[in-house]
């Protein structure tokens, strides 16, 4: 990976050019960026040795060509902003994470919009797209009780945050964004720290806000300390304040820490963000045609043979197969799902060094690429349906657990960056990395809604029923969001998998603000029609539905 090089003119710049030659395009820049000044004519060449300049070395800052102009003073609106996240924080969610996470964030947006919009910047369609989808997956962990899809959301949401505030449109921006906005912690906090002093000092109240502010941070250190330290002295604060508990007064501190600082980071980047667009990765050196599309012809009809075999066998002819090999139906289809998943990750790395190598030379050998990848994409595809069609046939025989339908969700995903990359194949690939990016998120968003816990608990009722099979142990690690589905089962088995549920709830509810709709519901559930199965009764029906 290079930086992109000033574009300064040659020492024959004057020169007229030829009446055929085209006009090279000029490079998109990153959303939202301020125009970069051009050269002054006359401007002296690079130097093309290894030479120091004349006047020695000059250190200059990490990253220093891609960062933005320094940001002016903080504006009161940001300030404010940015207190009422810590605040927020640290009132919300010591508690855990639910909705309240949501509120944090929206606060949050509204300081990097102030400080975005104080800088000059304006918002983008694509700006708004980043921030809708990330505060729309922070929604997840409000409406899911199991953490894994909501830990994916708040991580793809973070992700979705950093492309709104840097406005990246290139494969490196889109994925050295989320760096930008951890850089920003240091210097967002200091950014803040001038802006206030130099409010402070520069107006007749600068000696009341000092005061102000050193009065705040005392009371509330040494009021934790000692709200922590003397239960009766941490009542009285808790009369005093009922919204807060201030029993965990350090705790909630560092709440308030974490949201002041991460609000700040959020606005210094909006303010100043780090250009990653101006990253470039250079073409690779283009191949001769034999060199390059002999091995990928070869291996389309290596892929051609396999999905012929994979039409026959997987779409009717399991039998004779079956036979062949002396496989069991379910074991024929878990020997190729993890194989398949991997060719499937193989081909697009293949894909993407075939067009780095690329030969470049006029329309035929565009011609050529399209062809040779296109045909590539295709049969690709048939291999992502077999790859699916076999976890099915997995799932049929076995149950459907969280690992088998993240695999399958991993898989369609990838079946769509297929898609995607033919899509631009045929309109150009100028939008393909926000494309994916934003497919991406959509995915996680979509497995967030879906509730994968409800989804494995109904998959295997409906087994249960149809079989009289069922994983006794695996349904009691399940999540609140199973409650509904298991709600449905006969007794004992209905009693044994909600005491699990319920025994991974606790007795004591959490606050509105930190309750999942999953866990109100398999609370309401538990109340509704409450538990009646012994621990015998659990052990003798988890033996007879057993099926390992």
């Amino acid at each position: 990976m290079r930086r992109d090089p000033l574009r300064e003119p040659r020492a024959d710049s004057h020169a007229e050019a030829p009446e055929s030659a085209e006009e090279p395009e000029e490079p998109e820049g990153p959303e939202d960026a301020v125009p970069a000044p051009r050269a002054a004519e006359g401007s002296p060449e690079p130097r093309s040795d290894w030479a120091y300049p004349a006047g020695g070395y000059k250190h200059e800052p990490f990253l220093a060509d891609l960062r933005s102009e320094p940001p002016s003073p903080v504006r009161t609106g940001t300030l404010g902003a940015v207190f009422a996240t810590g605040l927020l924080s640290m009132l919300l969610l010591g508690d855990g994470l639910a909705l309240n996470l949501l509120i944090v964030a929206v606060p949050a947006a509204l300081a990097a919009y102030f400080a975005a919009e104080q800088a000059g910047r304006s918002p983008r369609p694509w700006t708004l797209v980043w921030a809708v989808g990330g505060l729309a997956l922070l929604a997840v962990p409000a409406l899911r009780d199991a953490g894994w899809p909501s830990f994916l959301a708040v991580v793809s949401a973070v992700a979705l945050g950093s492309l709104a505030l840097h406005g990246c449109r290139t494969w490196p921006g889109i994925l050295l964004a989320p760096l930008g906005l951890f850089d920003a912690v240091l210097s967002g906090v200091g950014w803040a720290w001038r802006g206030m002093r130099g409010r402070a000092s520069g107006s007749r109240s600068g000696p009341a806000l000092r005061a102000g502010g050193v009065t705040a941070v005392l009371l509330l250190v040494f009021g934790a300390l000692f709200a922590g330290a003397d239960a009766a002295f941490a009542g009285l604060l808790g009369d005093l304040m009922p919204d807060a508990s201030v029993s965990d007064g350090p705790w909630r501190v560092l709440l308030f820490a974490v949201g002041v600082v991460g609000a700040l980071a959020a606005a210094h980047t909006a303010a100043a963000p780090v250009r990653w667009d101006r990253l470039v990765v250079g073409p690779g050196r283009e191949r001769g045609r034999v060199e390059w599309a002999l091995p990928l012809i070869v291996l389309n009809l290596l892929f051609a043979a396999f999905n012929v075999v994979q039409l026959a066998v997987l779409f009717g002819g399991y039998d004779a197969v079956l036979e062949k090999t002396d496989l069991s139906y379910a074991a024929y289809a878990r020997q190729g799902f993890w194989q398949l998943l991997l060719a499937t990750l193989l081909t697009l790395v293949v894909i993407v060094l075939a067009l780095r190598w690329a030969p470049r030379d006029g329309s035929r050998d565009r011609g050529l690429v399209r062809a040779v990848l296109g045909t590539l994409c295709a049969l690709t595809l048939v291999v992502v349906a077999s790859a699916v069609r076999r976890m099915d046939m997995y799932v049929d025989a076995y149950g459907l657990t969280r690992l088998r339908v993240s695999v399958v969700a991993v898989e369609l995903w990838l079946g769509l960056v297929v898609v995607l990359i033919m899509a631009a194949g045929v309109w150009g690939a100028r939008w393909l990395p926000r494309a994916v990016a934003a497919s991406a998120a959509a995915g996680v968003l979509a497995f967030g809604l879906l509730s994968p816990d409800g989804l494995i608990a109904e998959r295997n009722v409906q087994r249960y029923e149809d079989t009289g099979k069922f994983d006794l142990e695996y349904a009691r690690g399940l999540s609140a969001d199973a409650a509904p589905a298991v709600d449905g089962l006969k007794e004992p088995l209905r009693s044994c998998v909600l005491e699990g549920i319920a025994n991974g709830l606790g007795a004591e509810r959490g606050p509105w603000y930190a309750t999942s709709l999953g866990e109100a519901r398999a609370r309401e559930i538990i109340e509704k029609r409450p538990l009646m199965a012994s621990v015998a009764g659990c052990e003798d029906a988890g033996e007879e539905t057993s099926y390992r």
